[in-house]
């Protein structure tokens, strides 16, 4: 059996150093310097309960890129905990390949992976967490605004995976973020409180609000998210209603500051939780955002397979 390597399960498992190692890396492979071997003879599994697109492809195309392979196992190959407990699952694929991305229902699924597995297991998004999402996010940030200390973010929006995982970013890195959701959507003070000791390191300030005009007042990245993810079909209707005030539209935009830059993680519900005009316009960097999935990925795997 392999000896077993550091995962990517949440943002909390990174020190800031690694962090910056992979936006390191993630710089040299957008200034196309060859890493066209590195990975050579190496196999990644995508072990999916969940559809993808951005995901599973930036993570296929990227470990091409980088001269591995990939073996892709979607919700009726594996099984998860249905037809073997991902406990025996783990400890199988440990003897096949040389990594795991996961994307899944439950974080518990991704945890018992990484805990019984002697490969890197990555998080490609949980209900939770989407901590891979929030890292292409941080470096494009960065990349626009070459610094991220004292920076302001607004996330508007549902409490969701991509919000926890800001959270976690926001806390480790110095960024000051603001949480602008309905009652009832918060990400929970659980999830705050596990960025106490980071907070306390880095003298960011995370603040959790109603007000969406106050919110984005001095804000350098205003941030938004689907209102509907995965999984919360049911409830469609109860929350299209609950949301509709915090629509990121040329309103809200307006009390904005005129360099402000715009986030959307999509897929996007254009005429919903933001407006085609917004995402479309000049201060918008979603694309390049999507991008960036890609080379930060590469930059994770290179870590965490080599």
């Amino acid at each position: 059996m392999k000896k077993k390597k550091k995962n990517l399960t949440s943002i909390l498992d990174l020190t800031v150093s690694e962090i910056n190692q992979i936006f390191s890396l993630t710089r040299k492979m957008k200034s196309k310097k060859s890493f066209t071997t590195a990975l050579k003879g190496k196999i990644l599994g995508l072990v999916f309960q969940k559809p993808s697109l951005r995901t599973r492809i930036s993570f296929e195309a990227g470990m091409y890129q980088l001269g591995g392979r990939v073996v892709y196992l979607g919700p009726g190959d594996a099984g998860l905990d249905k037809r073997e407990p991902v406990e025996d699952i783990a400890r199988i694929l440990s003897g096949y390949l040389d990594g795991i991305v996961a994307r899944t229902f439950s974080q518990q699924t991704v945890d018992n992976l990484a805990e019984f597995s002697t490969i890197p297991v990555i998080n490609g998004l949980s209900n939770l967490l989407h901590p891979c999402q929030v890292l292409s996010d941080i470096y494009t940030i960065k990349e626009k605004k070459k610094t991220l200390k004292g920076l302001k973010v607004a996330f508007i929006g549902d409490g969701n995976n991509v919000c926890r995982s800001l959270i976690y970013a926001a806390a480790k890195l110095g960024i000051n973020l603001t949480i602008v959701v309905p009652k009832g959507y918060e990400p929970g003070r659980d999830v705050v409180k596990k960025a106490d000791s980071e907070l306390m390191k880095s003298g960011s300030k995370i603040t959790v609000t109603n007000n969406p005009f106050r919110a984005i007042n001095n804000a350098d990245i205003i941030y938004t998210d689907v209102w509907v993810s995965m999984g919360d079909e049911n409830s469609r209707a109860q929350r299209l209603k609950d949301f509709k005030p915090y629509q990121l539209n040329s309103v809200l935009f307006k009390k904005a500051k005129p360099d402000c830059l715009v986030m959307h993680c999509l897929p996007a519900h254009r005429g919903e939780e933001i407006t085609a005009e917004i995402i479309d316009g000049p201060n918008s960097i979603v694309f390049d955002q999507a991008e960036n999935k890609l080379h930060v990925q590469k930059a994770i795997l290179l870590m965490l397979l080599n």
